[in-house]
């Protein structure tokens, strides 16, 4: 991953448990919507598989990771499929470790100040705080009064229309996962109506951006 480029265009995908036989499709929409970043969450079936396909079909038009990595061997599997950062719920220090050791960009999940703190001492990419909804936009405020100097990447609970907000109150990036990969649009293959709720975050991120 160049964390660079991201910075640039700060908005992540999170795709769970979708079948292989979507995921060519699902690629491209998204890629045509306006995303650049995506994750896969390893406690998908069959994830390594789902990295690897979803690899071949976006090449470099879209910074592949993995999401959900609470081991050693998930993430030796994640990288082996192509993954090219990595994304837990919480701090699990050997596989920070491990990718600030090797130069992976890694965002361990945090919420409370305290996780926060240790998240970023173990070398944290960015810190994602998860879930941010039950806490809003405003405890981003209030963490970067103490922590000035670390990088939030928001997840759980952003919109299109909360996400200025959240990037007002100081966080670096933002998620979005099944308000967009919705399981009824997933099931019949319903591509058009997640490549239009894609582009309405990146429209978002547009605005902000410019």
């Amino acid at each position: 991953m160049d964390v660079a480029a991201f910075k640039k265009k700060p908005v992540l995908g999170i795709l769970r448990g979708v079948e292989i036989g979507i995921i060519e499709p699902l690629v491209e929409a998204v890629i045509s919507a306006g995303l650049e970043a995506l994750e896969i969450t390893m406690n998908s079936p069959g994830a390594p598989e789902l990295i690897r396909k979803a690899r071949q079909v976006c090449g470099d038009r879209l910074t592949l990771g993995a999401g959900t990595v609470l081991t050693l061997q998930d993430l030796k599997s994640a990288l082996q499929s192509g993954a090219s950062f990595i994304v837990t719920p919480v701090l699990v220090r050997d596989v920070v470790e491990y990718c600030v050791k090797n130069k992976i960009p890694v965002f361990p999940g945090a919420l409370s100040p305290q996780e926060v703190y240790q998240a970023n001492e173990a070398g944290a990419t960015m810190v994602k705080v998860f879930p941010a909804k039950f806490f809003g936009p405003e405890y981003f405020r209030e963490l970067k009064g103490p922590f000035n100097n670390i990088e939030f990447l928001a997840c759980g609970g952003v919109t299109p229309d909360n996400l200025k907000d959240y990037f007002a109150c100081g966080v670096s990036a933002v998620s979005f996962g099944a308000s967009v990969f919705r399981k009824d649009w997933l099931a019949v293959k319903d591509l058009k109506s997640i490549a239009q709720a894609v582009k309405r975050f990146m429209d978002a991120w547009g605005i902000i951006g410019l």
